[in-house]
């Protein structure tokens, strides 16, 4: 995803300049399989300061190829994936308003595709149960879709726990998760685990917080990524360790991380890279999480 080749320009140049629906559907079809490869391209990039720099122009051209062809699914969740990506990894950290905002583009390009199903569209304003069924239709082939979707959902609305209009949607975001686990455990090493782990370790025990049951869903995250997925150390160190004011755990879980090489799991160096630099920034502020 570094550079556009040629033949790439005129894919462009033919999608933005004609207006023709059909011609522009089948010449972003065309380039699917690229666009693919270009994400895991940037998913091995080990180089922190490339894969920011270039994240938000292809996220730009991602969002241009939806423009020519908003039925496609393949994009559509490419830029949820991509938006939830570069908000964890670059923004968050540092302006957690603007990260905000691109948690929400990459959630609505979600579930742009997912109310596209009529069970799901029908049943999403409902109650839990109601929202449990909107998933029915669903199978283990949209495990991806949804648990992006949640993954920039679930994120937004743990930068945003003084917004009540955004907290009262976190029953749909665990009813997605749940289905993750249940058609997939192990997608993304295990991203569904890492998720529960940190809502049950975070919320108080009276709004349904359980840190044994926390503790679980890490220790299987990590079971799951054979310790080469760092990104899960992290989680498990802000959210239990420090909830549990488990020093010893905090600083072992981050050290660890520090320690790892991100060609441990070549397929996601960025990943482990970013997971880096967290435990950097959180080892700084650990006199901030222990009394």
């Amino acid at each position: 995803m570094r550079t556009i080749y040629p033949f790439i320009l005129t894919i462009i140049f033919t999608v933005f300049n004609y207006g023709c629906s059909t011609l522009s559907s089948i010449t972003v079809g065309m380039t699917e399989e690229i666009l693919s490869h270009g994400v895991d391209a940037m998913f091995e990039e080990g180089d922190l300061d490339v894969a920011e720099k270039s994240l938000p122009a292809n996220l730009k051209l991602l969002e241009g190829f939806h423009r020519a062809d908003p039925n496609n699914q393949k994009i559509s969740l490419l830029l949820t994936q991509g938006y939830t990506g570069y908000a964890l990894g670059f923004v968050e950290d540092v302006d957690a308003e603007r990260a905000k905002i691109l948690y929400s583009k990459g959630r609505d390009f979600g579930l742009s595709v997912l109310k596209k199903n009529n069970q799901f569209k029908n049943n999403f304003d409902g109650n839990l149960s109601e929202f449990k069924n909107s998933l029915i239709d669903f199978t283990k082939e949209d495990v991806p879709l949804i648990f992006w979707t949640a993954n920039a959902w679930g994120n937004l609305i743990n930068l945003s726990l003084n917004d009540p209009e955004v907290i009262k949607d976190l029953y749909k975001v665990n009813t997605m998760m749940q289905f993750v686990i249940q058609q997939d455990e192990s997608y993304f090493y295990g991203g569904a685990h890492i998720y529960f782990g940190t809502i049950l370790a975070t919320q108080p025990r009276v709004l349904g917080g359980n840190p044994d049951l926390a503790k679980t869903h890490f220790d299987k995250a990590i079971a799951i990524g054979k310790g080469k997925f760092l990104l899960s150390n992290i989680y498990y160190a802000k959210s239990y360790a420090v909830q549990t004011q488990n020093s010893g755990l905090f600083i072992s879980l981050l050290n660890k991380t520090l320690e790892a090489s991100i060609d441990i799991l070549p397929q996601h160096r960025l990943v482990n890279a970013i997971s880096k630099r967290k435990a950097k920034l959180l080892l700084e502020k650990q006199t901030e999480y222990f009394e």
